[in-house]
């Protein structure tokens, strides 16, 4: 049985991958996967001071173990895997899209004089530097501000911190996921804008092509058995969180929104959408190292072990 150590993952970002764990199917493939715990020791404060991702780093999580050998692969969301790939120490390289589209909402407190994303003009936006709820802001908000109206600060990864931040007034607005958007809500917040948003599985040079095509082929079914039954699946949202959060523990499947869980067939990523992608970062001031984004990608395992898992 091949071993595949694994960075920890949140439903909203992974759910058929702990599906496929807890239900059998990556030992079907014989795959005996492990997970590692990227969150030990990470920093979960709030810094108005740092405004730019270029102050933080960007293995502070997502790639954390990676780079110091202790996992074989992570996934987190595409912008911040291209970023992280360009700065690896490890070796690391894209090899396809995750199965999920996480979902993120852009939201302010209930009695916040924000009512639309325009009028979130030089407010104070809470988000986690590298990660997609960080990315996704700046996609929803350049289609209604001038760039330099934009004004993002530090948040911690983990939407419950970002949260509390917001409601006890450290920050105007931050981006969230399931199921703190549904808590969020209950809290009587208000939702500004919502987007969803693709990831990427990152792996070593131990993760080859017939490795990773039993990895989609685990990941595969697992979508199939999602996208049969989605409220089935909804208890992952709040069971994930329930232990350490009372509030979340105290939330309901009924509270959940199906239309939210979007899951689809692990793929390679699209030439023409990984060089917009490229270019949008580069726009924003990142990936100034990076000459092609094919550099980022390992362009044949991706293909040989995408055909294979069809």
């Amino acid at each position: 049985m091949k071993k595949l150590v694994l960075e920890t993952t949140a439903p909203f970002q992974g759910l058929p991958e702990l599906v496929a764990y807890d239900e059998g199917l990556f030992a079907k493939e014989g795959i005996s996967v492990e997970w590692a715990d990227r969150e030990k020791g990470v920093e979960k404060k709030v810094r108005t001071d740092i405004t730019t991702p270029k102050m933080v780093d960007p293995f502070a999580s997502h790639g954390k173990l990676f780079e110091q050998g202790q996992a074989d692969m992570y996934n987190a969301c595409e912008w911040g895997n291209y970023c992280r790939v360009q700065e690896t120490d490890a070796g690391s390289r894209q090899i396809g899209r995750r199965a999920i589209i996480a979902y993120s909402a852009l939201v302010v407190c209930g009695d916040s004089p924000v009512y639309t994303p325009q009028q979130l003009a030089n407010k104070t936006i809470g988000v986690p530097f590298y990660f997609g709820t960080h990315y996704i802001a700046l996609h929803m908000l350049e289609g209604f501000l001038p760039r330099d109206m934009i004004k993002l600060c530090s948040a911690p990864n983990g939407s419950r911190y970002r949260l509390d931040a917001l409601m006890k007034g450290e920050i105007d607005a931050t981006t969230l996921t399931e199921p703190h958007i549904t808590l969020a809500e209950k809290k009587g917040c208000r939702i500004i804008c919502t987007a969803f948003f693709h990831g990427t599985e990152v792996a070593s040079s131990r993760v080859d092509a017939e490795t990773y095509a039993a990895f989609n082929r685990a990941v595969r079914e697992a979508v199939r058995r999602i996208n049969a039954n989605k409220r089935a699946y909804l208890h992952y949202f709040i069971d994930y969180h329930a232990k350490s959060d009372p509030e979340i523990a105290a939330l309901r499947v009924e509270d959940l929104r199906e239309s939210r869980l979007v899951v689809c067939d692990p793929a390679p990523i699209p030439l023409d959408e990984m060089q917009r992608t490229y270019d949008w970062l580069k726009s924003w001031g990142m990936l100034e190292e990076t000459a092609s984004p094919l550099q980022l990608v390992n362009i044949e395992v991706q293909k040989l072990a995408h055909e294979a898992a069809e």
